[in-house]
């Protein structure tokens, strides 16, 4: 068994050089203290057990063993107890002492045994809370990690929904100037959907989704041929059917796009009509409320 540092209080001289010797021959090192207050002053976190008698002028050990629990530093206290004072033995465990040894020592091989199982319970204690520790700091490192990592991933996904919504954008644009009737309808329609809403009151969510929808609300002409708009007079009834498709179009385009699941409803019915006799469902009145 490794060396250990021992802390001893007994007002009784004799017996605190007799068990200083014994402790010393089995290898220890002793810091013997004349009482209660002495022994409070003398501690440290860095003792492997400390060995107190019950009986002592001023500060007894019950009184110390307290004091001592408040530090908690989970050194075992073993008790030297006179004869008659068993009850008082019972008391001490009570309160934490690890066991109690009764005087005078007269079986050395027994108060060898106690004082190595003290000493390894004392091991067993550090060893315990330096788990604990590096489980708390790998824990603290861990959670940290992730921190950082779910924060470059909200930016990563950021930057990809601001990309994915410029690059539709971009095409939508070029798409409509293409042709002087439908340039800049795109920002036409973002300027007076934005102006609404704001006079609605609705909230900073709610007028992102809107401004984003207004966006891309018709990314779907660019999967349609649209040329014919452009023509002289009006549409044939399957050219009319081909252009009432592209809201649809546009919402299956962003359908996959996780984060725009709530502009997907305003593209696919941004020619809806209050009385129903829009496109593409004919949904009318409280049925366009998304």
């Amino acid at each position: 068994m490794a060396q250990a540092k021992i802390l001893i209080a007994d007002d009784d001289t004799l017996v605190r050089e007799a068990v200083n010797k014994i402790l010393s021959m089995f290898g220890h090192t002793v810091v013997a203290c004349a009482s209660g207050e002495e022994a409070i002053e003398a501690l440290t976190a860095d003792f492997d057990l400390i060995i107190l008698d019950i009986n002592m002028p001023g500060m007894d050990g019950f009184e110390t063993l307290k004091l001592i629990n408040e530090r908690n530093y989970g050194i075992p206290v073993i008790f030297l107890t006179g004869a008659g004072s068993m009850e008082y033995a019972v008391k001490a465990i009570n309160l934490g002492a690890y066991d109690f040894i009764p005087k005078p020592i007269e079986d050395l091989d027994i108060f060898n045994i106690k004082i190595k199982r003290a000493i390894e319970k004392r091991m067993y204690v550090l060893q315990e809370r330096a788990y604990k520790e590096n489980l708390e700091t790998e824990v603290r490192s861990k959670t940290k990690e992730l921190a950082k990592k779910n924060r470059l991933l909200e930016e990563y996904n950021e930057n990809l929904e601001v990309s994915t919504l410029n690059t539709m954008l971009t095409l939508q644009t070029a798409l409509e100037e293409k042709d002087m009737y439908t340039a800049g309808h795109t920002t036409r329609v973002t300027l007076h959907a934005m102006s609404i809403g704001k006079a609605l009151r609705l909230g900073e969510e709610e007028l992102t989704v809107l401004d984003r929808a207004c966006k891309v609300h018709d990314i779907g002409k660019l999967v349609v041929d649209v040329n014919y708009i452009r023509k002289p007079g009006p549409l044939s009834d399957e050219e009319w059917l081909l252009m009432k498709k592209h809201p649809e179009i546009g919402a299956n385009i962003i359908k996959p796009l996780a984060f725009m699941q709530d502009e997907l409803f305003i593209v696919r019915h941004h020619h809806e009509r209050m009385d129903g006799k829009g496109y593409p469902d004919g949904l009318g009145g409280d049925e366009l409320t998304c």
